[in-house]
């Protein structure tokens, strides 16, 4: 069985916790089967939830894990952190882009198709982080220095606009 994950999804005020284990989806506690596909060549997504159905356009904003979902004709902004970024910051100083940390953004619109680390991971500078297609051609981008990733921005399957943060890597010395 794969492991639960779990996110924290703000929405205004409001904070949500969403565990996700397999195709099991709880939110707030309450526990709904649920699929998520991808529509290739769109921003669409198709969300089978609870045996409702639904159309859903994401659109990537600026910041760490935000979101703008179009779902019935309603415009909604989201913030996404899975438990381990929201452990990672909790113990990270609070300031803004501390200095040490590289974010690589991805350097042209296409899909990702492969997420080569994850969070907490030791990198070394020229390893591979995401896989990401354009125009039929897959384009490894690889970690500028070396590190340790402390946020991975987006999961396989995402459709990414140039400029997308896909990885952030922490400097080594930074991760106490």
């Amino acid at each position: 069985m794969g492991a639960v994950v779990k996110y924290y999804v703000r929405i205004g005020d409001r904070t949500v916790e969403v565990e996700l284990d397999g195709s099991r989806v709880t939110v707030a506690g309450e526990a709904r089967e649920a699929h998520l596909a991808m529509v290739p060549g769109t921003p669409l997504y198709h969300l089978l939830l609870a045996g409702e159905s639904w159309t859903v356009a994401a659109e990537a904003l600026d910041g760490v894990g935000r979101w703008a979902l179009g779902v019935a004709g309603e415009r909604v902004e989201v913030e996404v952190r899975s438990e381990q970024a929201r452990q990672i910051e909790a113990l990270a100083p609070n300031r803004p882009g501390p200095p040490g940390q590289r974010t690589v953004k991805a350097p042209m619109p296409g899909l990702v198709v492969r997420v080569e680390v994850a969070p907490g991971q030791r990198v070394e500078g020229g390893a591979g982080l995401v896989v990401v297609e354009a125009m039929k051609m897959e384009n490894e981008l690889r970690a500028p220095q070396g590190g340790v990733v402390a946020t991975v921005h987006v999961a396989v399957g995402q459709a990414v606009e140039k400029g997308t943060p896909l990885v952030t890597l922490a400097s080594p010395e930074a991760s106490g």
